[in-house]
């Protein structure tokens, strides 16, 4: 791509943009909506049948073990999206972190993976629908004409009227506004809560009743071992995935410091309890291994004399898939709305409704895409890479967690000084009292790096300007007859405290330079700095190698074994220096104040990391050759159109914010 394109996929974004003339979403939701909307988005019918799947195959009765582990492991990532999430509230979620945190290519293909993820989810989950409802009419051929599944001649394509359908339903109440569709969310997750709480009490009836038969195995408790129940756990973690929903929803919070750490946390708590008192009933009313893997509550309850409970195990199920259905199909266009804003997709997607205040276009695209695949294509073969968009989402925002803590980007959102005027001429003030940079290009920093401002001088491009007060200072003088007539209209700039961020105007989306917020030593900062983002860098490294010599069995085994020994070592010295390293002063000032803050430092990120690198390695060969697929499109859609139309390559950011630069000038700023 050259040295521009390799410039553009490191640029980063300010955490806080100023967006004159657009139609912005309306802040209507409190806590009870985003546990609603966390739960429905959570608890899917996935729950009535993994319940037997995983005792069946891999926990047996310590199915509820299985969960709890499960739980903790989404809790990790659960905590570092709450308080990204609270410190940049933005509708593009894992997107916006890691445009922010890390760059924009990164950016992309965290985008990307997510557009894939909630289309072939919300795919996925429509055609679920079908065989419950059938349930209550004696079976799917009973459905009305026009909702009956269907073969076509010669093609062998199964055609899913009833999913398209249900589809479009949901797509046209996601139009009418987010209360509205929280409303009838949170009346659908009312109704699942009471069917699984009808299950865990009508099923503890049966247990003390009839005995608890599923408990009393001659092969113990755990009849599959240690290794059984971490198997289970790995596939009971996607039981809890759709807790990120909620974080997508971060611009139509009322009070997003507060409500979406709690709206968070609740709905993982609610789901995590509800699936641990649910699994705890059903695996102790049958026999694991004799579990039917597809309807084991029906089947549970049937067993023990209660065969109308299917009725209510099938109604909980439909309200389950219609709540989940909800869930992948109100994010999609906020990340694709947020991806428009910064210029990387079309301008039709960032469009908002005046009157609903939704991202209609989104909205009825992402809805009329789901609804096709839903009805002719049988999605389940591509379920799995929805699992690959969720977990490489969950890996950057615990990455860019580190970022923060440790080399924090400069929140844009401080009062700023310019160095620049809109016609290019440098600002300078007349008696600094240290030294100061002016920049003749724009600075994009690189993975994971961002240099402190002591560093700055070893750049190309970049001088340092002496004390203008003094003769021997030329270069200084020089700027200073260049600039007289601006000096006239920016009085205070010279009274500038060294914690006052510096911005170019003519690049305003773009970082400003670092200042030395702790008041340390520059070199010892920069030397911290770098042996922070080379620990970050050592950590994802060392848990990709461990994971592939661990989970990747397709490779030869001695390569593993060389993969393990070179990761561990990696893994345990990045770990090692990262927790031994002080965290950045400057983490204080990033985005929003306030907000919630993430416990156990560098620990909890660095095992959410671990978790879901491992699982993303585990999902297959056949599962990423798929992914391979959809990422090489999304590269080319970013060379042809969004590198190219970014709003930190065009500058047209800085067109909109030329009015303020009198405005920024003649602003004292604060001490």
């Amino acid at each position: 791509m050259g040295k521009d394109g390799g410039s553009a996929m490191w640029r980063r974004k300010q955490v806080h943009q100023t967006r004159r003339g657009e139609i912005q979403l309306a802040k209507h939701l409190r806590v009870p909506e985003l546990v609603s909307i966390g739960i429905g988005s959570t608890i899917g019918a996935g729950v009535y049948v993994l319940v037997g799947t995983v005792a069946r195959e891999r926990a047996g009765p310590a199915l509820t073990i299985s969960f709890l582990i499960a739980g903790i492991a989404a809790a990790l990532a659960a905590l570092c999206y709450a308080e990204l999430s609270s410190r940049c509230p933005s509708a593009g979620s894992a997107y916006h972190y890691a445009y922010t945190c890390v760059g924009e290519g990164v950016a992309w293909v965290i985008g990307w993976g997510l557009i894939l993820e909630y289309t072939v989810g919300g795919s996925t989950v429509a055609r679920g629908i079908a065989p419950n409802l059938g349930v209550f009419v004696g079976g799917q051929e009973h459905l009305p004409w026009f909702l009956i599944r269907r073969t076509i001649p010669g093609s062998g394509i199964i055609v899913d009227p009833c999913a398209a359908f249900l589809v479009m339903i949901v797509t046209a109440l996601l139009c009418l506004g987010i209360r509205e569709s929280a409303r009838v969310q949170a009346a659908m997750v009312v109704l699942n809560i009471i069917v699984l709480l009808f299950v865990a009490s009508a099923g503890s009836y049966a247990g003390f009743k009839n005995g608890w038969k599923g408990y009393e195995q001659p092969d113990g408790y755990m009849p599959y071992g240690i290794n059984g129940v971490l198997g289970g756990a790995a596939t009971l973690f996607f039981a809890y995935i759709g807790f990120d929903t909620v974080a997508s929803t971060a611009e139509e919070v009322k009070n997003p410091q507060r409500d979406l750490p709690l709206g968070i946390g609740l709905a993982l708590f609610i789901c995590g309890g509800l699936y641990i008192l649910v699994s705890g009933v059903i695996v102790g009313l049958v026999p694991y291994n004799m579990m039917d893997p597809d309807t084991p509550m029906s089947t549970a309850f049937s067993e023990n004399g209660m065969p109308w409970a299917m009725y209510i195990v099938a109604a909980g199920a439909v309200a389950a898939l219609a709540t989940t259905l909800m869930g992948s199909l109100l994010p999609q266009p906020r990340i694709l709305m947020a991806m428009a804003r910064d210029g990387l997709l079309p301008p039709f997607f960032s469009s908002v409704h005046r009157k609903t205040a939704v991202p209609v276009n989104g909205t009825v695209l992402a809805g009329f895409v789901a609804a096709a695949m839903a009805f002719m294509m049988d999605v389940d073969q591509l379920s799995g890479m929805v699992s690959v968009g969720t977990l490489s989402a969950f890996t950057i925002v615990s990455i860019c967690l580190l970022v923060l803590r440790y080399v924090p980007p400069l929140d844009a959102s401080k009062p700023v000084i310019p160095t620049r005027t809109p016609e290019g001429l440098p600002v300078v003030p007349k008696s600094p009292s240290r030294p100061i940079f002016t920049s003749q290009y724009p600075i994009f920093s690189p993975v994971l790096t961002i240099l402190s401002e002591a560093s700055l001088h070893t750049l190309p491009g970049r001088s340092i300007v002496g004390d203008y007060g003094s003769s021997a200072s030329s270069t200084g003088s020089l700027l200073q007859d260049e600039t007289e007539d601006l000096e006239e209209e920016t009085p205070n700039l010279a009274e500038s405290p060294p914690s006052i961020a510096r911005v170019d105007l003519q690049n305003p989306l773009l970082l400003p330079e670092q200042p030395n917020l702790s008041g340390a030593d520059p070199r010892r900062e920069e030397a911290r700095r770098h042996a922070a983002v080379m620990a970050i860098s050592g950590v994802l490294i060392g848990v990709v190698l461990i994971s592939l010599a661990t989970a990747a069995t397709a490779l030869p085994v001695l390569l593993r074994w060389g993969l393990g020994s070179l990761g561990i070592p990696i893994f345990v010295a990045a770990s090692t220096i990262i927790c031994l390293i002080e965290q950045d002063e400057g983490r204080h000032g990033f985005g929003q104040p306030g907000g919630f803050h993430c416990p156990w430092v560098p620990a909890l990120p660095i095992a959410s990391v671990l978790v879901n690198v491992y699982l993303l390695v585990n999902l297959g060969v056949s599962t990423w050759l798929r992914v391979s697929v959809w990422m090489a499109l999304g590269v080319f859609v970013y060379l042809c159109y969004g590198r190219r139309h970014s709003r930190l390559a065009n500058g047209s950011s800085a067109k909109e914010h030329q009015g303020d630069y009198k405005k920024l000038a003649a602003v004292e700023p604060p001490v």
